[in-house]
């Protein structure tokens, strides 16, 4: 009944082309694609830093070690017999010193290592010594230090561009050596031994317990980088706490199990901390794409650091708790 149009072929391939290209534009625009897919590409599977047993094993060997050195030092120790404590410190504190040095690398290593190798040999002196048993000649002392040591690291040009990002590190380092010198001023002062045995003990059977722990289960992690688990932190911490309730019952007064096990409670929280915080500085160490440490550095450095700090909070807990 209607006309039929004649068709137009060259009209119809000219039409299919232009469509063609229409969508192939469209999908270059990304209206064909779903705007929120991810590109797999661009996620990265993190690396889970593996457990090795021997070395937890090792690690919580050594943080025994260093406890029951603290512990047998401060019964030792009487008042005209308390250089072999001295001598046993100073030791630590060239571990410790080495340890910090290499994995923190502060500017000018060597002579920084030198000027708090002098500083702790001076602490530990001081600390036998002095005629008043207290802080402030050990604070004064790492206050020189520091001032040395900066001093130090200005020779250089390459060291002093690097003294304005590292002057913490630096701090840290020599009130580190200067802080194992505490326990020898807390065996001179009333129930100051029996606060230092009480807080080494805990922390020594927490951090043994957590690393321990670690070799056999360690799990859930903290992090995939840091080989941890808080299984072991949760039962260290308990087992920590519980050994120094069980000593504040047999210690005399003003201990009570009760105060035992708050001190105890109060040293385990450091020492966790500050181990676990050389962990995970290592990992972001690593991480930066940074130089690993020497790993007898890397790996002693928790423990060092735990009882480095746990000095001054038995010093403080000895006179703001006890008496």
């Amino acid at each position: 009944m209607f006309p039929t149009l004649p068709q137009d072929e060259s009209w119809d391939a000219d039409t299919s082309r232009e469509i063609a290209r229409s969508g192939r534009t469209k999908a270059s625009a990304g209206f064909g694609d779903d705007p929120e897919e991810p590109d797999e590409e661009e996620f990265e599977e993190i690396e889970v830093v593996p457990v090795r047993r021997q070395l937890s094993l090792a690690i919580a060997g050594f943080a025994g070690l260093l406890a029951v050195g603290l512990v047998l030092g401060a019964v030792t120790s009487v008042p005209d017999s308390r250089l072999p404590f001295a001598i046993v410190l100073f030791g630590v504190q060239l571990l410790a010193l080495l340890a910090w040095v290499m994995a923190l690398g502060p500017p000018a290593p060597l002579t920084t290592a030198g000027v708090c190798a002098v500083v702790a040999l001076v602490a530990d002196y001081v600390a036998v010594t002095s005629t008043t048993a207290g802080l402030s000649p050990l604070l004064w002392l790492t206050l020189g230090g520091f001032v040395a040591a900066v001093i130090g690291q200005l020779v250089r040009a390459g060291d002093r561009a690097r003294i304005t990002d590292s002057w913490r590190t630096t701090l840290v380092i020599v009130g580190g050596v200067v802080a194992y010198a505490i326990p020898i001023v807390l065996t001179r002062q009333e129930v100051g031994t029996q606060s230092l045995i009480v807080c080494a003990a805990a922390a020594g059977v927490a951090l043994v317990v957590a690393r321990t722990t670690d070799a056999i289960f360690a799990k859930p992690r903290l992090a995939a980088q840091v080989p941890r688990g808080a299984t072991g932190i949760v039962l260290g911490a308990m087992l920590g706490t519980l050994a120094a309730a069980a000593l504040g019952s047999v210690l005399v007064l003003p201990f009570t199990p009760a105060k035992g096990a708050i001190i105890g409670l109060i040293a385990v929280v450091v020492a966790h901390l500050v181990d676990l915080a050389a962990n995970f500085g290592q990992a972001d160490r690593q991480l930066a794409g940074e130089a690993p440490t020497f790993w007898v550095a890397r790996h002693m450095q928790g423990p060092l650091g735990a009882f480095a700090l746990l000095a001054p909070t038995a010093y403080a807990l000895n006179h703001w708790f006890l008496t």
